[in-house]
């Protein structure tokens, strides 16, 4: 299945693609040229449909797990203060994507989305702990009975396009879509600190499946 997020690159790199190829079949005589323009453009085709798939998710049971966002690698665990939400001392998990990875992001935890800011910003390597600090990113905290949970979704490099259908009040399910980061990105999730760290560094995550820590 491909993401709704990416319906709009999709629909232009297969229009470009198809051009592309009636192009060269008609105007590139040499044979090896026109078969290396066309099997680029079916390359580019290719990579962005792999990029914009996505798969359902089961995740699971339980309200007090907070469930990883995204697919990709843990970069970082690490003791913060958190002052725009959580407001007070908390642990931050961050994860990796790479452009391989699947970018569609999830809700990690279940509640009502209590805060959303976009914060306009750089485009530094996305696996650089600075780039936190320093990137394009959108901020979401939701919270419920037991918790408050805060994520950001971070540009990176090559990422130019954060997606985020987001709207204070909304009620977020874990696990459910909710937006996307375009072409390699780093998302991190922040949780108080007496939550219970269910990942190592390195560890590969599944999102809305993986679970990053336990609340008690």
């Amino acid at each position: 299945m491909i993401s709704r997020y990416g319906y709009d690159v999709v629909g232009t790199v297969l229009v470009l693609s198809v051009l592309g190829t009636a192009l060269a079949s008609l105007f590139v005589d040499v044979r090896i040229v026109r078969f290396g323009i066309i099997g680029v453009l079916v390359f580019l085709l290719l990579f962005t449909l792999y990029f914009f798939r996505d798969p359902d998710r089961t995740p699971p049971k339980g309200d007090n797990l907070v469930v990883a966002p995204a697919d990709g690698e843990v970069v970082a665990i690490s003791q913060v203060r958190e002052e725009e939400y959580i407001k007070k001392d908390a642990i931050q998990v961050s994860i990796f994507m790479s452009p391989l990875n699947v970018h569609v992001n999830r809700y990690p935890i279940s509640g009502t989305v209590g805060f959303y800011r976009y914060i306009p910003g750089e485009y530094i390597m996305a696996f650089e702990e600075k780039s936190s600090a320093r990137n394009e990113r959108t901020l979401i905290g939701i919270e419920n009975t037991r918790c408050r949970v805060l994520f950001r979704q971070v540009a990176g490099f090559i990422a130019r396009r954060i997606v985020a259908n987001v709207s204070v009040g909304d009620r977020a399910v874990a696990g459910e879509r909710f937006g996307m980061i375009k072409f390699g990105s780093r998302v991190d999730v922040i949780v108080p600190r007496e939550a219970g760290i269910s990942v190592k560094l390195g560890e590969k995550t599944v999102g809305g499946e993986t679970v990053l820590a336990v609340i008690p």
